[in-house]
């Protein structure tokens, strides 16, 4: 658990099939470091009988990458090791003030690194010698590289996917680029204002680009490296989707509480909406730091757009703090907070949809999430209780010092501390949803699985008993059996979740034991459908 003094330790070992002798990786540790293996990128052009494999990064095999990262994740080293000199080197090092991401390097024939590193404040590419040396910055300036998607070590070219350069798009939308290797010739090679998914040939030769948006039809074309068009490949047929009544979402921006903050979100309505009518507005939330749980490509989203059909606006929209894939700023915003930190974008956004839209009512603004999000649903009613009326929260990590310890203390921090005698010793605090559980006014349910494996149920429990011994009435249910998402039970799941907002947002309080929309669809073993 987060804070704790004894936590699992990490060591590499290396095994000589000739001499029948393990030799352990010395590298100075770390107190509580974390070690892992750098392998190279698996081919996409394995056949799938092929069992996966990891396999050095470096075709020499006095070369052994791997990488080190400090308990406070402030500090992450690439190393080097020889097996036969049992000598261990520091390539090149990483340090921040909040916590250190990297990615697997792509190594260059002549032993030269391509590193991602954020280590300006925002994703980029740098090429490093084998000595650590930086001999060249590939890519710069405020926009974000997701990935090296591939190299063409013959022609010089580095493929990789980035997003938030293009001015005018949403800074979320991916294409693909290329750089020659000495940093030169940068290329957009999927121009438009899509979100792209791409494929790379393992020549480099060819991409397969797929474009859309939430609110278009899918497209494929077929590109060469140089990103010039060849073919188009095929266009979704969404002819029968729309036939029955399917309405694409709407997709829209506003400002963070800060009143500067670009933040993104998508509205769906009622495929029968009525400009004249007033509606609820429910928000489907996710707080990150790995995502912000809103669609930008193409999807149905069967839970939002089948949640706004009983009569509901429903919204998804990130917050400072969320999505990793802008400024090492804004993904790290929470950093510190990591109950509190999204919640006042929420709000802001919410506020600013009803300036815009007469058909949306601040008296009844509903939230709910899972994992994540039932922490931040749950959160908000305590944060905000005048604010938000109704939350569903499931499988929340409601209580972050029962949760793992890798995740609470790399997003919200953990202290080192460096005694007199050089003894480092780690210091963990958080504030915790049971903290503030007197704050409720709403209407609240909770629900977990009993056999949650990623977020214990301990957190769900503990919330309750704070609110009980707080003296407030809320809802709580159970799903025997059931791990972090529900599994069999999630169509259950979803008419409970459905009906505790209709109930307590539409007013509309009819009652049946049988969920008959769930008897329609499965065919019952005792006596018809």
């Amino acid at each position: 658990m987060p804070g704790e003094e004894d936590v699992s330790q990490d060591e590499i070992l290396v095994f000589d099939m000739v001499e029948r002798e393990m030799t352990r990786v010395d590298d100075e540790p770390w107190k509580d470091q974390r070690m892992g293996l750098f392998s190279a990128p698996t081919p996409v052009d394995r056949q799938p009988e092929d069992s996966p494999r990891a396999v050095w990064l470096s075709d020499r095999s006095d070369q052994l990458y791997f990488w080190r990262r400090s308990r406070n994740q402030h500090r992450v080293d690439l190393m080097v090791f020889d097996p036969t000199t049992k000598q261990v080197r520091t390539v090149v090092e990483e340090r921040l003030n909040t916590y250190v991401e990297h990615q697997t390097p792509r190594r260059l024939p002549n032993g030269d690194l391509i590193w991602w590193s954020e280590r300006d404040g925002w994703a980029h590419l740098y090429r490093h010698a084998p000595d650590g040396r930086l001999v060249a910055r590939l890519t710069e300036g405020p926009w974000h590289v997701g990935g090296v998607m591939g190299v063409d070590e013959e022609q010089g070219w580095v493929y990789f996917r980035a997003n938030a350069r293009e001015e005018g798009e949403d800074p979320y939308y991916q294409h693909m680029y290329r750089v020659r290797i000495d940093g030169s010739r940068l290329q957009l090679l999927n121009p438009g204002d899509f979100d792209h998914r791409m494929a790379l040939s393992p020549s480099s030769r060819y991409f397969v680009s797929n474009h859309a948006r939430v609110d278009t039809t899918p497209r494929a074309t077929l590109h060469d490296g140089n990103g010039r068009r060849i073919l188009d490949l095929e266009e979704a047929d969404l002819s029968r989707l729309l036939a029955a009544g399917y309405r694409f979402p709407e997709p829209f921006h506003v400002k963070a509480a800060d009143g500067i903050t670009d933040i993104y979100g998508v509205m769906y309505k009622p495929y029968d909406f009525d400009e004249d009518k007033v509606y609820p507005i429910v928000a489907y939330v996710y707080p990150g730091p790995q995502t912000e749980s809103v669609s930008k490509f193409f999807s149905l989203n069967p839970n939002e757009q089948a949640l706004a059909q009983f009569g509901m606006i429903v919204i998804t929209v990130g917050n400072r703090g969320g999505h990793p894939d802008r400024s090492k700023w804004y993904h790290n915003y929470g950093y510190g907070n990591l109950r509190d930190y999204g919640l006042a974008d929420k709000k802001a956004a919410i506020e600013q949809l009803a300036d815009r839209h007469s058909f949306v009512d601040l008296d009844r603004v509903g939230i709910y999430g899972h994992s994540g999000g039932g922490f931040m649903s749950t959160a908000a009613m305590l944060v905000y209780p005048d604010f938000f009326k109704v939350a569903v929260s499931s499988a929340g990590n409601h209580n972050n010092d029962v949760y793992n310890q890798n995740w609470s203390e790399k997003h919200h921090g953990v202290k080192e501390v460096v005694g007199a005698d050089g003894e480092v010793t780690f210091e963990y605090s958080i504030d915790r949803n049971s903290d503030i559980a007197r704050n409720l006014k709403g209407r609240l349910l909770l629900t977990t699985g009993d056999v949650d494996n990623n977020v214990h149920h301990a957190g769900t429990f503990r919330m309750a008993e704070a609110l009980i011994r707080a003296n407030k009435r809320f809802d709580f249910f159970i799903y025997p059996g059931q791990r972090h998402g529900y599994g069999n039970m999630s169509d259950y799941w979803f008419w409970q979740r459905a009906e505790y907002f209709v109930r307590h947002l539409l007013g509309d309080h009819r009652w049946s034991v049988d969920i008959h929309e769930l008897n329609n669809e499965v065919e019952q073993s005792r006596g018809g459908r």
